[in-house]
This record gives C-alpha cells, sequence and structure tokens, in this order.
C-alpha cells in the first residue's frame, strides 16, 4: 500500500438473521496509521471488523481499496491484501510454529502447495519481528497464550498484506504481553507502513496505541476522531452508563480513562 492509500468500509448495514446489529457504519485505516474500534460489548465492534475482512456479508455499503471496490477480487487476490487475526484460531496439536507461520502463505501457493519463492524471506521476517524466531521448532500446542498470539500474528504478517485487521489481540494476554502486541502494532504502523484496524476493550489501550478511534454503541458509531476527540467524560459515561474522569496530560497530550467506583463517590458525597 502506498502512503496514504486507504481501505475504506462505507454506510455498511450488517445484520444476524432479520435483526441489524450495525447500522451505516463507515471505517477507514490508512497506511501507517492504527484505527482502534472500542465500545461496549454487544456494540458491534467484531461484526465491523468481519465485515471489512469479507467474513460477513453486509446489506447494505461497499469496500474499498484506494478508488477501486474490493468486491471483484477472488478470495485468493483479497487475501494478498488484507488479513484478520481472529478472535479464535484452533491450535493444531504437534506442528512447530514455522509450519504454523507458513500457512500465512497460502494466498501465494495456489493449488498443490506450487512454489512461492518469496516465501522463506516472508516467513522469516515475520517470525523476527514477532519475536518468535527462537521457537521456530516447538509445537505451538507448547506455547502460552501471549507466544501463541504472536504466533498467529505472524502467521499474519507472512502473508505481507497492506492491511491488517486484529480483533482483540490482546484478550486473556497479561500484562506484559498487551504491552508487547500493543507495541509490535505501533511498530508495523510506525516502521512498515502498515495500516491496522484493531479492536480493543481497554480505553486506555485504545488511546496509548492509536492514531484514530471509532466508538461505536448500540450497532451506531457514535464518534470518530483522535482519541482526546472522541474519548470525552460525557460521551464515554453515557455510552458505557457509568460515571468516568477522562484526564488529558498537557505535555504529553496522553489521554487516560478513568472509572469513579462507588467507593470513591461515596467518599465524594461525604466530604
Amino acid at each position: 500500500m502506498s502512503d496514504g492509500t486507504v481501505f475504506c468500509g462505507d454506510g455498511l448495514d450488517l445484520s444476524y438473521f432479520d435483526r441489524t446489529v450495525v447500522h451505516a457504519a463507515s471505517l477507514s485505516v490508512e497506511s501507517g496509521r492504527v484505527h482502534a474500534l472500542v465500545g461496549p460489548n454487544g456494540s458491534g465492534k467484531s461484526t465491523l471488523l468481519r465485515a471489512m475482512a469479507r467474513l460477513h456479508a453486509a446489506d447494505a455499503g461497499s469496500l474499498t481499496l484506494g478508488d477501486e471496490s474490493v468486491s471483484t477480487l477472488s478470495r485468493r487476490e483479497f487475501a494478498r491484501v488484507i488479513t484478520l487475526l481472529s478472535q479464535n484460531r484452533p491450535v493444531p496439536s504437534g506442528v512447530p510454529v514455522a509450519e504454523v507461520v507458513e500457512f500465512g502463505r497460502h494466498p501465494y501457493r495456489g493449488k498443490w502447495r506450487a512454489r512461492d519463492p518469496e516465501g522463506p524471506a516472508a516467513v522469516g521476517w515475520a517470525m523476527e519481528v514477532t519475536g518468535v524466531a527462537d521457537m521456530a521448532t516447538r509445537g505451538v500446542d507448547e506455547l502460552s497464550g501471549g507466544e501463541l498470539q504472536r504466533v498467529w500474528l505472524a502467521c499474519c504478517l507472512a502473508q505481507q498484506t497492506d492491511v491488517l485487521l486484529l480483533d482483540e489481540p490482546t484478550n486473556h494476554l497479561d500484562l506484559r504481553y498487551q504491552v508487547e502486541i500493543l507495541d509490535l502494532v505501533r511498530d508495523l504502523a510506525d516502521d512498515h507502513g502498515v495500516a491496522v484496524g484493531v479492536v480493543l476493550h481497554d480505553l486506555n489501550h485504545a488511546a496509548d496505541t492509536a492514531d484514530q478511534i471509532t466508538l461505536l454503541h448500540r450497532g451506531v458509531i457514535q464518534a470518530t476522531g483522535s482519541p482526546s476527540e472522541v474519548l470525552t467524560s460525557e460521551r464515554v459515561s453515557e455510552v458505557y452508563g457509568l460515571s468516568v474522569v477522562v484526564r488529558r496530560d498537557q505535555a504529553t497530550s496522553r489521554v487516560t480513562v478513568q472509572p469513579v467506583h462507588r467507593t470513591e463517590r461515596r467518599l465524594r458525597q461525604s466530604a
């Protein structure tokens, strides 16, 4: 993807059976930038991301890469430009890490595992940047949750796509691996020009990692913009249904979201 090229979903209506769960949503991800989707459970974040990856058919709307529609691309062609790291993936027993990462080269191989001259270099690069190169011969069923998440991310990177979509990549990870994954996401955008769209639950993680945030509630986009524009005390309190204080550091522009717990409210009332 060249600098400034945008992958965009425009006016997407998404439903399950006869119930619309996302209404006229528009979302774009741009090369070298991270766009985070946030919102309460059930707000439509993952459904919207899956629609962007063409895994959930839209009732209305369009997907474009630059000025061109992606609707005419075959699955193999689409997988060469856009990939999704989903929440749940099966863990193959006894398969070494290097082979799992090689799965990411499927769009380039065709039938009968056709030759892929660029495959070894792509796999090696993906394993290096995700920090799993020294695990190459270990079975993936021997890894911790954080290690396994990095292996799946390496598999996505081996596809060498311009657009990387991540659905809650820090889910079930401890603090160390949460930070490592989010730092890697930031590096992919900054150092490699990847366009990243990521669903995150933690608003502070989103504020620290993303250039742009989209806040969804009940399937409707409430706001899109920079973290300081979107994450205001009033808006977050209304969407999440609890009292929230959002602070912005004047020196660093860092946004911090702090819920007001019941004990703190009682202390304020008794003061």
